[in-house]
């Protein structure tokens, strides 16, 4: 029977994390994503499950307590928001370095800076450009949904371990702040120690004598080991690309008009384009699921069939350069976000597509 609970995104992600069996979570308060590190600490799961909760010091702290267990073959994660994020990028570039799996959960606040704690999406270069220093990609899921919160947890957990990589769920405050009904997963258990060595010979268990430790690190002081290292990680990203798109489509069949939008702002798209229809403007929407690996084949693809296409976001124009990238110039993109915490709603994205398309709503 399935188990239906009304809850916030942060207190399903949470949920999530200790249904999926997960070893541990490391981090700090901030706004607008505290309840996750509340609602564990409510839960109490190292009295069920053995799961370790933690609150580090400080951010950094937090994220390099992932390292050091990403480096065991524990499933780890870590959550913070917007500035939080930002001091942990040297952590989040070493655990890519290193091909370890972790989950990290950014839920965006407005900034630059300390900023707002209202939502925003202005994270999005942060996320899916790498962030820290080097050449590397973070998997990125970006839910719209709680139940797409909960649901990413384990995705991400299965995708970071399937690749040795680290995942980011991206989610902007409306997302992590607002409370919807959703179905939780069972409880998994949480893995042996024996399972644990067989499904990641990689690890540093510290078993063996010294000749037989696997030693973990990102340093490579040889330029032309660390060149074919660097090799591997982008063979590896590769792979991402070509396995890993996800995305939803709405509307796309007869679309004239094409939407781009991910996260809270492409529901409040959805009902935007219900109005256009109704008006007779034939206008549809693609989701990015994945913003990295970003969907530029199905935006491509439909840009071949509209006469213009908009990106809303909740920034000054990030997502935009992606989809200008994908669609080569074919037809015309253009860009209406919202800056500083405040959320459109439909009869501004309609009034968009009105002013830059010369539509008739």
């Amino acid at each position: 029977m399935e188990e239906v609970r009304l809850m916030k995104g942060n207190e399903a992600i949470a949920h999530a994390v200790i249904r999926y069996g997960a070893d541990g979570y490391f981090g700090y308060p901030i706004t607008p994503q505290s309840e996750v590190l509340e609602t564990l600490a409510e839960l109490r799961p190292w009295e069920t499950t053995g799961m370790v909760v933690l609150q580090a010091e400080s951010e950094v702290a937090a994220i390099n307590m992932v390292y050091g267990g990403a480096a065991t073959g524990k499933a780890v994660m870590t959550s913070s928001s917007s500035p939080g994020i930002s001091l942990k990028q040297e952590g989040i570039s070493y655990l890519a370095a290193s091909e370890l799996p972790a989950l990290i959960l950014n839920v965006m606040r407005g900034g630059p800076g300390l900023g707002t704690i209202q939502p925003s999406q202005a994270d999005y270069f942060q996320a899916t450009k790498g962030g820290g220093h080097g050449d590397y990609h973070l998997i990125v899921l970006a839910p719209a949904t709680v139940q797409e919160m909960t649901d990413f947890v384990a995705l991400g957990f299965d995708l970071a371990f399937k690749y040795r990589t680290p995942a980011m769920i991206l989610a902007d405050g409306v997302v992590g702040q607002m409370m919807e009904k959703v179905v939780l997963p069972p409880q998994r258990p949480r893995r042996t120690e024996e399972e644990v060595r067989a499904q990641c010979p990689w690890a540093a268990c510290g078993r063996g004598d010294r000749a037989e430790r696997n030693v973990v690190t990102s340093l490579e002081l040889d330029s032309a080991r660390m060149e074919v290292n660097n090799n591997r990680f982008q063979a590896t990203y590769r792979a991402i690309e070509e396995a890993e798109v996800r995305y939803q489509e709405y509307f796309t069949d007869d679309a004239e008009y094409l939407i781009v939008a991910f996260g809270s702002v492409a529901r409040i798209c959805l009902k935007a384009i219900e109005d256009a229809r109704a008006a007779g403007v034939k206008v549809g929407m693609i989701r990015p699921i994945t913003l990295w690996p970003f969907p530029s084949k199905e935006i491509a693809r439909l840009s071949a069939q509209v006469k213009g296409i908009l990106t809303v976001e909740l920034n000054a124009g990030q997502m935009i350069e992606d989809v200008r990238l994908a669609v080569e110039g074919r037809v015309p993109v253009r860009h209406f976000g919202r800056m500083g915490g405040i959320v459109p709603n439909p009869g501004e994205v309609a009034d968009t597509l009105r002013r830059e398309f010369d539509v008739e709503l």
